[in-house]
């Protein structure tokens, strides 16, 4: 047909289309009737993406090109429609799922709207023939068009769109032709795949319409796509029901195993990349033979498999990878191995989590695959083997994950959100752990569903046994042994493990291998050899003390020596209690645990109470009793002693003696862990359970030695403190108190016949007890710093920190760049890898690299140009910046940027118009900086150049000439001085600016001033300059002489440059030429610029980024690869609901006053100014009038925690990759013409740089809202979309749930996809749909969003960021580089994780997140520094790690997802990284940018749930194991870096209690007047050094002096300096013990109940006020009610103590108790926003006051109603045990102390000591709870009704109150001090009294005792809050505590806004 169709342009859908009609009338079903009525039709675009879930998948692209092509033919848009209506009706006929009826009403309307105008418009008779018409017109076109490789985005556009209508008219065409019709409908899928014009592809095209793109192109790609595509040798179609052949050996898995075909396509792509990445890199061989791919395949097959055959190896079974003889067909075999267990793995679903649950699924399968391939036969059914589960639709889904996938829901339901406890369900390792034993393989294959692993709790025994399914008979024959083996493996049963099953009950599992229990007792069982050694160490230091041991020789005298081996006898018992808490916390690990670990507890708590017998008796009887031999010497050193009990030690501590040598020999101990001979297993079962992880991960002796050396300096110097000043100091008073007989106590003693004093000795000594065992934690944050920096040091780090720096190291750069940057030939990195201890000489450039110059100033140049993208520096500063690209690059000649240069050149004509003596001395002087050198040469340069090309006369040139050959020859000669008046420089040099300023403008009518320009030079430098200027006017002469006669008469002089007639002197205005401009410009620079330009980049941002990428340019990374043969990797961001872009709402929101777009102006002002220039426009205003709206919301996004900004920094990585491949494949006239020129105008090289990034980069952001946002009409979805639209290669995957119709059932089932889509032509496209057994957020909500998407991301390598993550262009460029430390091999094992640093740019938004991010910097540099080496304990710290891939997909991925025990799930993938062997190692010299928490609230919450995730990693079985299988000090490392930096801080926190409460029973006891007085005892040192240990953690200074370490290496010790001081000015101090606070709190309650939670923190960029009551809900448990108690404790303690000390004395000592009290009650409001502002007071005051007396109820939230918050307050008691309220209630009962002491002390008793004064103080209490209560009666009864009742009755509850006190005050002689003291008794015994009601809340809930707690709590909350609110509302008063904090918390700008904006608004008013 002549007729041709041009493709139509995409159809621009309004913005309106997420909020399209909905009708509500029910439209008929039965066939379209035309419109009674007709109208001029006016087409509008249908919606097409707002669609109901159920239908969206499959009528979307008909709706879409209905879409596109209704512009030109309508007819075929309202056949498109119409049939998406058929389907829609086809598969929901009654309309039921959600949104349906509404979408096919308004369906049918526009249908019947469209179709008479449409038949009018048609072209052709019948609706057939146009389809036709219009489908082979596209079809032509893609024939015509589709192989061509140079298409243009346009071109490229319109291709795409008419594959796409082809495909969907193709769809229509054969169902509009077919005779079926309902049935085509029916089978569209299958017509669908018949239609091969538009397949969609995530990255290769692998249809028939891919094979011309660039990608389809590389030979590597080829090669993969043919060794999938190798199906010779396979089983015949017919065999699975196919009649079509297998397209390749994917599809023959499909038909063999029922899996998906979204999978399929997935698994395909996936396997085709990894294999093309691997074959690229493997070594080429000389012959000229293609590669086969054999050992690509062989790299694949052993990384995907190392953990398979492991498992085969531990579990004693051989593995059912079985491959043949021939090549070929291992070849064949081996890729169908791999895409098998891709297959299951890509849809396992939530079984990822559980590796070796998918071990066991593929030996299943790989043993069905072997069969079918080799047709063997079956030894059960005598047939060819046949996969079990058949071939059915989603048969593997269904049958194989679905079963499984059920049972960790229905146990993870079984949480109950964290309010059970762990033991009463099994997690992901409880279920996954279970396939660690033989047992296993009783689930057999097929599975069988009656087996206990699918039991999900135990029937009642008085039931029968529930089982869901009968196992199904076997033949019963009798079966070889061969038989029974097979049948064993396949999990089959012998007929009489048959009949034991029959006759069993089904049962509950239970736990495996592990129980979490809530105790602090884990800490001691994971770490059980670390506390062991600090008890014994305590031990035999208090012995040595107490012998008065001064050096460490003493100890060998016999006496000590005897003494202090008594420690081994509390080793017995410490291990007998071990032996105890083993059985006690495996026990509900029971039924899982085998035999031969049961017997080792028995046995080894037998041999532990059998050592605790012998080792007492054997020392008390043979105690200094001794055989000695030459006993002429009197000490142990000369002499040899023993004694029975010496004799039993020894035997005692052979295993630990055997420990040692395997220590010192860690090979041998690995091979012992690792293998599998029956002695190793026996060898290595006693000391630990044989489990499948936490084997082998030894390190090197080299590592081992620099750990251990490590912590012999930390524990060396420990003990000799804790020795010194702890222990030793306390001996004398503790002798001095036990010989003091106490007699009269100021209370009733319960215990008065007790001797020694013991509880007073208990009070001293406790503190300093829990102080020994914190302090190592300080020893380790000391050595940390030291080590941390001189590793620093060693490592380059902070050698460019400045920019004077950076100015005299910048001509080094390019050097260093192209040795780091740039990939090397083989002999340059041969030579590179035999240099020394540096990794390489700066300056030294090989020569074989000609453009190494010109690579160095491109790349330079794109970073300085992304600088300006993202509006940090000017145009201005981009002009000074930039290096210019030239020819003269190639030769050596560089043209340094001008920021070097700046005043170089007049410096140098200052230097040379003064000077005096030679010319060698002023040259070497000016060579001596080497860019005024540069500069003076390139000025030199430029002007010849210029003058070349603008002097164009035959004379002036010749007098240029001769000018310039005099002062070359001047310089020759070296008499430039001599022959040149250098006084006459600055003439010159104005002269020359102004020329070049002319030349620059270039205005015809400027062309006389450039003429005379020139004849000024000419005349200054001849006349004025030149000594012997004559010389150029006689060549003048002599050659006028010569001229013609016409111009005999001619005047040189005044006329030279002059143009005359027709005859040009000068060429002016200068051709327009964009280099020429470019060097004018440049010229221009080099003789202006002044000073100023030597602090370019203003920003200091930028001049960070700078200066920390020249510096790692001479870290040691290892040489970078072509981009071709690096390693692939993918990055992956979570994301739920967070902010993708700031909207224009939000950026001009003022709540608080401060809209985010005034408040970024202030924080970045310029950066601000920086986006309106680029913009061009002046202010904000007009930003709006031109319709820039979009990017001003960029501009605010990107200073933001926002998605947008991390999509930004992560696309940094393609930008790099693509200029890096330029760079690889460029030749020099490429380089110079420029990156963006070329990728502009050669298309082939541009598809070549896309194909090239798109196998090395893939990034996959885990959208899990995107479909629901969608549907909904969420602005978010578009925001999503416009991300993808502007970066192509992005991919979004999210989890669509939907509503499917079911056949045989009423109602709709939600079914559940992971889907993958991208961007094409503006619309969002599906890519992958993979269906899912169910919904996947079973577990943790991120690990479970990564989950989902990790089947979509691909490479090698894994890179997880966080949205609040951001990357630099310049960072991006070391990408490759570090991709290579995989392939280095860190002592014997190569890295599985790749730590890098992190920098934190939300430090300038206020003081608190300046301090936490120096704090965080401090974490990820200094402390990851040394985790990883020499400690070798880094882990994963959800920090953009990036990931050995496929070792991590094929170990259960790059997170665990357990409910609640694993909330912090990042950190669980280092320890599961660690415990499989993996390495981890961290790299300084790659940073990435993260974004952190901003105000008090927000950094609380993120403190409360990291100490939330501590608690839990405590009770987890992965610190368990790596306490108990690293090392003794690997252990130490795991430990202090880990759980214990938290439990110390609690014990610093519990020591101060402690030494408080044992204060107060001295001096409420009368013990202290007593010790005092006849003791003597006074200032104990020990408790001083306790105090101030303490304070040390208390303060910050464990962060502290790491941090400030990290600034003096980074930024000098000055900076360092100035900087603590300016944070301690700013509160630093109370922030950091204000955190110490909420850590201590959430971490130990979380042990003891539970609670542990996701507590979302916002990530808000602007900081606003937060109220009275919400501060006091957030912080009332965790610091307002331990504040007030520490406060209570030390009035009582001042009140009543009697010592010899002064008032000052004791504030010194107890200053760090009174701060932390203090700080604990004021900091939310010293850093709360506005917090001392008058205005918010009032509002507080109205805000608290409605929230306390709320009531509260269901529904109602607790920032609504007081009632509600206390009830979610307890939640964390619902969940405790027995146990755990126990402890709660004792804990409680040290608020009885006050009572119970202080009572014996008021005046009215009259120093009697007698019980029935505690007594008659309870009687007391119960009155005023009487009284109470009665008031609340009164007020129940007669407040409404009987008003004035009431208040008489209140009167005279008052007036008796009052006759009682004056009574008891005249006879019993109450003083007033009596009612002070009163308050302090009672008030402490009230909070006491409802802390255990609340413990006790089950039993008295439904008592009127509980309603009285509540009343109870309710006045002491409503008290507290008075007393905190009191003192704020009376510095609200002072104007200048407002202006005071405002100084110290926000920066200048942000001060300023608080304070004028009460003003503005206040005019806004009067106006």
């Amino acid at each position: 047909m002549s007729y041709e169709i041009v493709p139509a342009d995409p159809i621009d859908v309004p913005s309106t289309s997420y909020s399209g009609r909905r009708n509500s009338p029910d439209h008929p079903t039965s066939q379209f009737t035309r419109s009674l009525t007709f109208r001029e039709h006016v087409p509008e675009p249908f919606d097409s993406e707002r669609l109901p879930a159920t239908l969206a998948s499959e009528i979307q692209r008909f709706l879409r090109v209905a879409n596109l092509v209704e512009s030109e033919e309508p007819r075929i848009a309202y056949l498109c429609r119409f049939h998406a209506f058929e389907i829609a009706h086809y598969m929901d006929r009654n309309s039921t799922g959600r949104g349906v009826r509404q979408f096919k009403t308004s369906l049918l309307q526009r249908l019947e709207q469209d179709e008479e105008a449409t038949i009018r418009r048609r072209k052709e008779k019948s609706d057939v023939r146009e389809l036709k018409r219009v489908y082979h017109a596209y079809k032509e076109y893609i024939i015509r068009h589709g192989a061509e490789f140079n298409l243009d985005n346009s071109q490229r556009e319109k291709l795409i769109n008419a594959r796409r209508i082809a495909s969907v008219l193709y769809e229509v065409l054969k169902t509009v032709t077919s005779a079926a019709g309902p049935q085509a409908i029916a089978e569209r899928d299958s017509i669908r795949a018949k239609s091969e014009f538009y397949v969609p592809y995530n990255i290769l095209p692998l249809d028939k319409g891919g094979m011309h793109q660039a990608i389809r192109q590389l030979p590597e790609i080829n090669a993969a796509v043919a060794i999938v595509h190798n199906i010779r040798g396979l089983p015949p179609p017919e065999e699975f029901e196919k009649n079509q052949p297998y397209a390749d050996l994917f599809v023959f898995l499909q038909c063999a195993f029922g899996f998906q075909e979204g999978n399929v396509a997935n698994q395909r792509e996936h396997l085709i990349l990894l294999l093309s990445n691997t074959i690229i890199r493997q070594p080429q061989k000389q012959s000229s033979a293609p590669k086969t791919g054999d050992e690509a395949v062989d790299a694949l097959m052993k990384k995907f498999f190392k953990n398979y055959t492991n498992w085969c190896k531990f579990l004693g079974r051989k593995n059912n990878i079985r491959l043949p003889y021939v090549k070929t067909e291992a070849l064949q075999y081996k890729t169908l191995y791999i895409g098998l267990y891709l297959l299951i793995w890509g849809e396992a679903a939530n079984l990822r989590f559980m590796p070796e649950c998918l071990c066991y699924i593929f030996h299943h399968m790989a043993y069905e695959l072997h069969g079918i391939l080799t047709g063997a036969i079956s030894m059960i059914t005598g047939e060819k083997v046949k996969p079990a589960y058949g071939r059915g639709h989603n048969c593997f889904l269904d049958k194989v994950v679905t079963p499984i996938y059920t049972v960790i829901k229905k146990e993870a339901a079984k949480n109950k959100n964290g309010t059970t406890d762990h033991s009463t369900w099994r997690n992901y390792d409880d279920l996954n752990e279970y396939f660690w034993s033989q047992e296993c393989f009783e689930i057999g294959w097929p599975m069988r569903d009656d087996h206990d692993f699918f039991c999900l709790e135990s029937p009642p025994r008085s039931k029968p046994a529930r089982c869901r399914g009968i196992f199904k008979s076997l033949r019963k024959t009798k079966k070889t042994d061969e038989e029974v083996e097979d049948d064993e493996e396949q999990g089959v049963l012998t007929e009489e493990q048959k009949e034991q099953k029959e006759k069993k009950e089904e049962t509950w599992l239970g736990k495996t291998n592990f129980v979490e229990i809530r105790s602090f007792w884990q800490i001691f069982r994971s770490f059980d050899r670390m506390w062991s050694f600090f008890l014994l160490s305590l031990q035999a230091m208090i012995i040595m003390a107490c012998h008065d041991v001064d050096s460490p020789f003493q100890v060998f005298d016999a006496v000590i020596f005897e003494d202090v081996m008594s420690i081994f006898i509390t080793s017995a018992i410490i291990k007998l209690i071990q032996a105890i808490l083993d059985i006690i916390f495996t026990w509900k690990a029971r039924k899982t645990m085998q035999i031969s670990e049961k017997k080792k507890q028995m046995v080894k708590l037998g041999f532990a109470v059998v050592w605790t017998i012998i080792l007492p008796v054997l020392y008390a009887h043979s105690r200094r009793k001794y055989m000695c031999y030459f006993t002429n010497y009197k000490t142990l050193l000369g002499e040899w002693c023993f004694s029975p009990y010496m004799v039993a030690v020894t035997i005692y501590l052979t295993g630990n003696a055997i420990e040692l040598v395997l220590f010192l020999v860690p090979a041998i101990s690995k091979y012992i862990e690792i293998s599998n001979h029956r002695i190793c297993k026996t060898l290595s079962w006693w000391e630990q359970p044989r489990i499948y992880v936490g084997r082998g991960m030894q390190e090197t002796q080299v590592s081992q030695f620099k750990y251990t050396l490590f912590w012999i300096l930390v524990l060396l110097s420990k003990f000799f403190f804790s020795y010194a000043f702890e222990i030793k100091p306390l001996i004398e008073p503790t002798r001095m108190i036990m010989n003091v007989g106490v007699r009269n106590y100021e209370w009733h003693e319960i215990f008065p016949e007790v001797k020694s004093n013991a509880a007073a000795i208990v009070a001293i000594w406790s503190p300093i007890i829990l102080v020994y065992f914190m302090d190592t934690q300080i020893w380790y944050s000391v050595f940390c710093t030291i080590f941390g920096g001189l590793y620093g040091i060693l490592h380059h780090l902070g050698e460019i920190r400045t920019l004077g720096m950076l100015r005299g190291r910048f001509h080094t750069l390019p050097s260093a760049f192209n040795i780091t940057l740039i990939p090397r030939s083989p002999k340059d990195e041969k030579n590179r890898n035999q240099r020394g201890f540096f990794p390489f000489n700066i300056g030294r450039v090989p020569e074989a690299e000609k453009n190494s110059m010109a690579k160095f100033v491109l790349v330079w140049n794109q970073i300085i140009n992304s600088f300006r993208s993202e509006d940090l520096i000017s145009n201005r500063e981009l002009d000074l910046m930039t290096m210019p690209i030239s020819s003269e690059l190639l030769s050596g000649m560089v043209r340094w940027p001008m920021f070097l240069l700046a005043n170089k050149f007049s410096t140098a004509l200052s230097i040379a118009k003064d000077f005096v003596g030679k010319d060698e001395a002023l040259y070497r002087r000016i060579r001596k900086d080497e860019y005024m050198y540069y500069a003076v040469k390139e000025c030199y340069e430029s002007l010849k150049y210029i003058l070349q090309i603008l002097v164009i006369g035959d004379l002036e040139k010749k007098v240029i000439s001769c000018i310039i050959n005099e002062i070359e020859e001047s310089i020759r000669q070296s008499s430039l001085l001599e022959d040149f008046k250098m006084s006459e420089l600055p003439a010159l040099h104005e002269k020359c600016i102004q020329l070049v300023q002319l030349l620059v403008e270039g205005i015809d009518d400027q062309h006389d001033k450039v003429v005379k320009v020139l004849q000024d030079i000419f005349e200054l430098v001849t006349n004025d300059m030149m000594i012997h200027g004559d010389r150029i006017l006689d060549l003048l002469d002599d050659r006028q002489e010569t001229e013609e006669e016409d111009f005999f008469m001619r005047i040189i002089e005044p006329q030279l440059f002059e143009s005359y007639g027709e005859r040009k002197c000068i060429h002016f205005p200068l051709p327009d030429s964009a280099s020429l401009n470019e060097q004018l410009q440049r010229f221009l620079l080099l003789l202006t610029v002044k000073d100023t330009a030597m602090d370019i980049p203003e920003n200091l941002e930028a001049r960070r980024r700078i200066c920390f990428f020249a510096t790692s340019l001479f870290m040691d990374m290892p040489a970078a690869p072509k981009v071709r043969n690096m390693l692939s990797f993918s990055v992956m961001t979570p994301h739920y609901q967070e902010d993708i872009n700031f909207s224009m709402k939000e950026l001009h929101s003022s709540k608080s006053s401060v809209s985010i777009i005034f408040y970024m102006k202030k924080i970045f002002p310029d950066e601000w100014k920086n986006f309106l220039e680029r913009m061009g426009c002046d202010n904000l205003d007009a930003l709006k009038n031109e319709g820039k709206e979009e990017e001003l919301r960029k501009w605010a996004s990107f200073r933001g925690q926002t998605l947008g900004r991390t999509v930004r920094g992560m696309m940094y990585y393609r930008e790099a990759l693509k200029l890096q491949a330029f760079l690889d494949m460029a030749d020099d006239e490429d380089i110079l013409e420029g990156y963006d020129d070329v990728e502009r105008s050669n298309r082939a090289l541009a598809g070549q740089l896309d194909a090239l990034a798109d196998m090395k980069f893939t990034y996959v952001v885990s959208c899990q809202m995107f479909g629901a946002q969608k549907s909904s009409g969420d602005p978010h979805a578009q925001d999503i979309l416009d991300l993808m639209i502007k970066y192509p290669a992005l991919r979004v995957a999210y989890v669509e749930e939907r509503e499917e119709i079911v056949l045989n059932k009423p109602k709709p089932e939600k079914v559940y996809y992971s889907i993958l889509v991208k961007a094409v032509n503006g619309l969002d496209q599906e890519v992958y749909r993979i269906k899912l057994p169910g919904t996947p957020n079973i577990g943790e909500g991120k690990p479970e969003n990564q989950n989902h998407a990790i089947i979509f991301t691909r490479g090698e390598a894994l890179q997880t960021i966080d949205m609040n993550q951001d990357n630099y262009l310049e960072e991006a460029f070391k990408m490759r580089n570090l991709l290579q430390e995989f392939l280095r091999k860190r002592g014997r094992k190569p890295p599985r994780i790749l730590g890098l640093r992190e920098h934190i740019f939300t430090g300038s938004v206020s003081s608190l997140a300046w301090f936490m991010s120096y704090q965080e910097t401090s974490f990820v540099t200094i402390g990851q520094r040394l985790l990883a080496n020499p400690l070798r304990v880094r882990f994963h710290y959800g920090h953009p790690d990036v990931f050995d891939r496929i070792f991590h997909i094929t170990r259960g991925g790059v997170s665990k997802a357990s409910k609640t025990i694993n909330l912090t799930e990042d950190v669980f993938a280092g320890f599961n990284t660690t415990l499989r062997r993996g390495c981890i190692t961290y790299h300084e010299y790659l940073q990435v940018g993260k974004g952190r928490d901003v105000g008090l609230n927000q950094i609380s919450k993120f403190e409360a749930k990291v100490a939330n995730g501590n608690s839990e990693q405590t009770l987890s079985r992965d610190i368990y194991r790596l306490g108990q299988r690293f090392d003794f000090f690997r252990m130490l490392s795991c430990y202090f870096t880990t759980i214990g930096f938290y439990f110390s801080s609690m014990i610093s926190v519990l020591g101060i209690y402690i030494y408080l409460y044992g204060q107060l029973y001295l001096v409420l006891s009368g013990l202290q007047k007593t010790l005092i007085l006849e003791a003597k005892v006074k200032n104990i040192k020990s408790l001083e050094t306790a105090l101030a240990s303490q304070s040390f953690i208390q303060l910050g200074l464990l962060t502290g002096l790491p941090m400030v370490m990290e600034i003096a290496l980074e930024k000098g010790f000055l900076t360092a300096l100035q900087d603590f001081i300016l944070m301690q000015l700013q509160l630093a101090a109370f922030f950091f013990t204000f955190s110490l606070g909420t850590k201590t709190h959430y971490y130990g309650r979380t042990i003891l109940h539970g609670g542990a939670k996701y507590r979302p923190t916002g990530r808000k960029v602007v900081v606003f006020h937060a109220s009275f009551s919400e501060n006091y809900r957030l912080y009332s448990r965790s610091h307002f009610v331990k504040g007030f108690e520490l406060i209570i404790l030390l009035i009582v303690y001042e009140l009543f103590k009697r010592t010899s000390q002064s008032n000052m004395a004791f504030a010194l000592i107890t200053y760090s108790v009174w701060f932390m009290s203090l700080t604990w009650l004021c900091a939310p409001f010293l850093f709360n926003p506005s917090g001392f502002s008058w205005e918010r007071i009032v509002d507080d005051w109205k805000d608290w006051n409605k929230w306390i007396k709320e009531q509260g109820g269901i529904g109602i939230q607790q920032d609504k109603s007081w009632q509600s918050w206390w009830n979610d307050e307890q939640a964390h008691l619902r969940g405790s045990g027995l146990g755990a309220r126990l402890l709660e209630i004792f804990l409680s009962l040290r608020f009885f102390l006050y009572q119970y002491g202080l009572v014996y002390h008021l005046d009215i008793t009259q120093s009697n000591t007698n019980i029935i004064v505690y007594a008659l103080s309870w009687v007391v209490i119960i009155a005023t709870f009487l009284t109470v209560k009665a008031v609340a009666l009164g007020r129940q009864l007669f407040s409404t009704r009987k008003h004035l009742v009431f208040r008489f009755f209140k009167v005279f509850i008052f007036l008796s109150i009052l006759a009682i006190i004056i009574t008891l005050s005249r006879i019993c002689h109450l003083s007033l001090k009596d009612l002070v003291v009163c308050c302090l008794a009672f008030l402490p015994t009230g909070w006491g009294l409802i802390l255990i009601a609340q413990a006790v809340r089950p039993k008295i809930e439904d008592t009127g005792l509980w309603e009285f707690t509540r009343v109870l709590a309710r006045a002491y909350d409503y008290g507290m809050g008075v007393v905190l609110f009191a003192p704020v509302a009376i510095l609200a008063w002072l104007p200048i505590i407002s202006a005071f904090q405002t100084r110290f918390l926000f920066n200048e700008a942000f001060n300023r806004r608080l304070q004028i904006q009460p003003i503005l608004e206040r005019k806004k008013k009067n106006r």
